[in-house]
């Protein structure tokens, strides 16, 4: 599906897409209810076929309360095309605290960990090695998922969290981290850290879907990682979908 009139990528820099250029996506899916109050979980793959996602990093992709059931049924995730990671180890979930990481179109998961936060509250993150082909230098991607704290302090300390995972990790691939940081100021600690050892992609605002304000929606690449393209996607689907809008960066070798 060629969804480029929909995309709204007011930061992007675009160029021609051959085949080996893959789209990663981040997604507060809002446990599937969209700003009209309806849960459709249908309509989050609609706009994810609009990206052309081949990597979905999700988040509130499960029931927050009692049994943390997946809003995703299998049988439908299948159908669409989509093959989600096993972080859950209950056998009803999608994710790790709502944390979720969807492939497709032959991209391959080698591992993936289940990384704990400093919270009062759930929160967790993901992290995958992914074969990706030739799409990047040594065909893996490492792709971490997010969705940190709403207090400020508390987000610093999940965000270094995550580096210290990720320096920990064997091996040094290229790295997209992304998801949803809860961080409205650009100065925030959590950004200032992040941003000091990955590349911050300077994506629009994404939040509230019908009228965005805010950026609480974040990408971060590392350096060797060749960026094609990255924005927000603003299609009408995606404004009543959920209450973010989904962020994407295209990447990849382009010879």
């Amino acid at each position: 599906m060629d969804a480029a009139p929909a995309m709204t990528a007011l930061a992007a820099r675009r160029s021609d897409a051959p085949p080996r250029l893959r789209v990663a996506a981040s997604y507060n899916v809002h446990k599937a209810v969209g700003t009209d109050g309806r849960r459709l979980p249908e309509r989050i793959l609609d706009v994810l076929d609009e990206i052309g996602a081949d990597i979905a990093v999700l988040q509130e992709a499960d029931l927050r309360f009692g049994v943390r059931h997946s809003v995703f049924p299998p049988r439908l995730l299948a159908d669409r095309g989509w093959q989600p990671l096993p972080f859950d180890r209950s056998g009803v979930s999608l994710g790790w605290h709502g944390n979720a990481i969807l492939v497709r179109n032959g991209i391959a998961a080698l591992r993936h960990r289940r990384i704990r936060l400093p919270a009062l509250e759930p929160r967790g993150a993901v992290l995958a090695d992914l074969a990706v082909g030739r799409s990047v230098s040594g065909g893996l991607l490492r792709v971490t998922g997010m969705h940190l704290d709403l207090t400020g302090v508390r987000r610093h300390h999940q965000a270094e969290a995550v580096l210290r995972r990720l320096a920990a990790a064997p091996g040094d691939p290229p790295t997209l981290v992304m998801g949803d940081l809860n961080a409205w100021r650009p100065g925030e600690a959590c950004l200032l850290s992040l941003g000091a050892r990955l590349r911050a992609l300077p994506l629009p605002p994404s939040f509230p879907a019908r009228l965005p304000i805010g950026r609480l929606d974040r990408i971060f690449a590392s350096p060797d990682l060749p960026i094609h393209g990255f924005g927000v996607h603003a299609s009408p689907t995606a404004r009543l979908a959920s209450d973010h809008l989904p962020v994407f960066v295209r990447f990849g070798a382009s010879t």
